[in-house]
């Protein structure tokens, strides 16, 4: 190689290696490339918003009396508590006690639909006609009326079939009487009480033929003082065994006072008068409640008419007394299981009232137009039913 050619890389060399000092000098370097942006986060799927939650079916129930009463109202509030139990959160009521019958339950009826309540319970006969006159005027409000007979499209009707219970309490009367004289205290004369008075009295005559019935009516449904006096003026006509239509414990009371014996009426009321108590003809007003409530809630709430007794659960005789002999358990289980499988009729022909005419046919079975009519006494029941003019 020749000195020239040596002397010009030597200068290259040296020239680069300034080039590159003085780079470092300046803090300059070759930058790395830039490292990929990270990716956007992506939003996550927003949850669907909770659907809003309904608001409860508001519902009012009018008694006739105190929620106390021990027997009547006491066994609808039973009934209420037992809707609340069911449906929780989905529902809420409340109630109205001592309601009169008449106008004043027209104001009252006003008054809970005015509160917004869409489901309105009436449970006396003489709330229907003011009910039915509000159900007119509030179509979106769907009315039910016990023991009644007046519909509309947003107004039924329903009932239980007391009559079981008292032809029951009347099998046990009529093997515990010593008198052979039965007593019933009826509270307002209108058919459903005429047929429990009959009801009883056949079904004491079913096991003693002998039997013969007083009755003593106080012309109110919840009236204590008045249906003690009745109790006392039917035990001192001769009657050693009680039944009553009226809703407070008082016969029974009056029975325990005076060494008779006597019957729980809608509720169980052995505690008024354990000495005296025979047993309960109860009501469980619990499955109707429970029913309608449901039908509303589910949109299937239609008008008509429900009529329950045994076989639904809706009657039932309870706490029968420890000295009842066995005879006459086994003619009520009888009774009893018969009703609730369909085998046993009570109202079945011959049947004649207390004058001897013939109300029903021998094998005839009086339907529910029939039952829901009676005006008259069958035979054994004593005097005459109050505004009958024959």
């Amino acid at each position: 190689m020749t000195d020239l050619k040596k002397r010009s890389l030597l200068r290259t060399g040296a020239l680069a290696a300034l080039a590159a000092a003085t780079l470092a000098a300046c803090g300059k370097k070759e930058e790395a490339p830039a490292p990929a942006a990270a990716p956007a986060p992506t939003a996550a799927a927003s949850a669907p918003a909770p659907a809003p939650k309904a608001d409860p079916l508001k519902i009012a129930f009018l008694y006739v009396g105190p929620v106390g009463d021990g027997g009547w109202t006491f066994a609808h509030d039973n009934g209420r508590k037992a809707v609340e139990k069911e449906f929780g959160d989905k529902v809420a009521t409340s109630f109205v006690e001592s309601v009169k019958e008449g106008p004043d339950a027209e104001r009252v009826i006003r008054d809970v639909v005015g509160q917004g309540n869409k489901l309105v319970f009436g449970t006396t006969f003489g709330y229907m006609d003011p009910m039915a006159k509000v159900a007119a005027d509030t179509k979106d409000v769907k009315f039910e009326h016990a023991t009644g007979y007046k519909s509309a499209e947003n107004m039924r009707t329903y009932d239980s079939r007391t009559y079981e219970g008292a032809y029951m309490a009347g099998v046990i009367a009529g093997k515990m009487t010593k008198s052979n004289v039965l007593g019933v205290v009826g509270s307002v004369p209108i058919p459903e009480v005429i047929r429990n008075i009959n009801s009883f009295t056949m079904g004491a005559q079913s096991v003693n033929p002998k039997i013969k019935t007083k009755v003593a009516w106080v012309g109110e449904w919840f009236a204590p003082p008045k249906e003690t006096e009745a109790a006392t003026a039917l035990i001192n006509g001769g009657a050693d065994v009680l039944m009553q239509n009226t809703d407070s414990p008082a016969v029974l009371k009056t029975a325990e006072s005076m060494g008779k014996r006597a019957f729980g009426w809608d509720s169980d009321m052995t505690s008024y008068g354990p000495k005296a108590h025979l047993g309960s003809a109860v009501i469980n007003w619990a499955p109707y409640y429970t029913k309608a409530v449901r039908d509303a809630l589910d949109g299937k709430w239609t008008t008509g008419q429900a009529w329950w007794g045994v076989k639904e659960g809706a009657i039932d005789f309870v706490s029968l007394a420890a000295d009842v002999p066995d005879e006459a358990k086994q003619q009520l289980e009888k009774v009893k299981s018969g009703l609730k499988d369909g085998s046993f009729t009570i109202w079945k022909g011959p049947i004649v009232d207390n004058t001897g005419k013939e109300v029903l046919a021998k094998d005839a079975v009086a339907d529910d137009k029939f039952l829901t009519g009676v005006n008259f006494y069958v035979k054994g029941v004593e005097g005459k039913v109050p505004g009958d003019k024959k």
